[in-house]
């Protein structure tokens, strides 16, 4: 049995169904060409928010690395200009003669290393000063182990009297009573000079 020829509706019908999948087939492909471009502009704009908080997180670094530096400065000059004195004036209160102030004493003997912020100096006795932008009690703990071995890393001050003192730009009261309580003279910036923390009749520890 032979097939039917098609007829023209036929034809007709066949045609309108494959304009209709043609059409779909379009639309498909522009929704998911949609979708692509979408993605890739989301992926754009997470990457410019990533460009952008990586700079912005440069721009911290760079600002931290330059207010530390600053830091740094302020507290050498701090070291310099007011603690420096302030530390002579402790032994001339004493009516203790200065031959000598040495900043930034560093030493390693046996193994034990030592850093003094400020050593203040005569014949017979020393004040080793630790300074601090902020002082904390661990930081007055840390000094107080310092002084115990200077005598060892130093010895050429094995003769010396040994005192203690900590200076900071900022001092609450409890840390300043904590290093008074331990023998320690306290330095505290106040305005444009330095004041002596310690109460009248203040007997310092002697290493």
């Amino acid at each position: 049995m032979s097939l039917a020829h098609p007829t023209l509706e036929d034809v007709w019908r066949m045609f309108q169904e494959t304009d209709r999948l043609l059409k779909e087939s379009a639309q498909e492909t522009d929704r998911r060409f949609q979708e692509t471009d979408r993605r890739f502009q989301e992926t754009d704009r997470r990457f410019q928010e990533t460009d952008r908080q990586l700079q912005e997180t440069s721009r911290l670094v760079r600002q931290v690395s330059k207010n530390l530096g600053e830091l740094g400065n302020r507290l050498g000059e701090f070291v310099e200009h007011l603690v420096a004195p302030a530390a002579v004036r402790l032994f001339q209160d004493q009516g203790i003669e200065v031959h000598a102030v040495y900043p930034g004493v560093t030493a390693d003997r046996n193994g034990e290393a030592l850093e003094i912020d400020l050593l203040v100096v005569n014949d017979g006795a020393l004040v080793a000063v630790e300074c601090k932008s902020k002082l904390t009690q661990e930081h007055v703990a840390e000094h107080l182990k310092r002084l115990e071995k200077l005598k060892r890393v130093l010895p050429l001050y094995k003769d010396h009297q040994v005192m203690g003192a900590v200076a900071g730009m900022v001092v609450a009261e409890r840390v300043a009573e904590y290093a008074v309580s331990r023998g320690l003279y306290v330095l505290c910036q106040n305005g444009d000079q330095i004041e002596v923390r310690n109460p009248t009749g203040f007997s310092p520890a002697i290493w």
